[in-house]
């Protein structure tokens, strides 16, 4: 074997463990992306239309939320939140209109007081699913619901289940424990 030979040989090797170790890292990267972020990163998949296109928005948004000070909820915080979801919730007895768009307020004000930015709804999602994703598409349902409900289109069980999924998010929110982003 001559040395050309043997040069090419060890070229071709080296390529091909190059491009073994990027398709390694891409589908590692792939599947810790698929479990963070559950039925969101099929979300973002069907949106960006590749996976290669939502897997650089997911972490973007990871980037993004990694700047924010996301806080724990002092107990006396805790304790005002849960006492107001309680009075929101039983409210729902006798005026569902209202509890719903109380719901949607208090969770917008959760959101707030534990750190996330609240400019606008798509946004909040987008923030949230980082560190709430199992529970991201109870926003998204509440928020569909409460848009017919704003266009008077919503029938009271429609009502009941925004608010439901409004509490899911809620009782998400008000954990005490660190996000798993910021214990890793």
């Amino acid at each position: 074997m001559t040395n050309t030979t043997l040069i090419a040989i060890v070229a071709v090797v080296a390529i091909a463990a190059v491009v073994v170790a990027w398709i390694f890292v891409e589908r590692r990267k792939r599947t810790l992306l698929k479990a963070r972020f559950g039925p969101e990163y099929e979300r973002t998949v069907h949106e960006a239309g590749t996976p290669r296109k939502a897997e650089s928005l997911l972490e973007r948004r990871e980037k993004r939320v990694s700047t924010y000070r996301i806080r724990r909820l002092t107990p006396e915080e805790l304790r005002d939140f849960t006492d107001t979801w309680r009075r929101v919730q039983a409210m729902f007895v006798d005026d569902p209109d209202t509890a719903v768009s109380e719901a949607d307020t208090l969770v917008t004000e959760l959101m707030t007081t534990r750190g996330y930015p609240t400019t606008d709804f798509e946004r909040q999602a987008e923030d949230l699913s980082v560190d709430h994703a199992s529970v991201i598409h109870h926003y998204r349902e509440a928020r569909v619901i409460s848009d017919r409900h704003a266009r008077k289109e919503a029938s009271t069980e429609e009502l009941r289940q925004a608010l439901v999924h409004y509490r899911a998010l809620f009782d998400d929110l008000l954990e005490t424990a660190e996000p798993e982003r910021r214990r890793a």
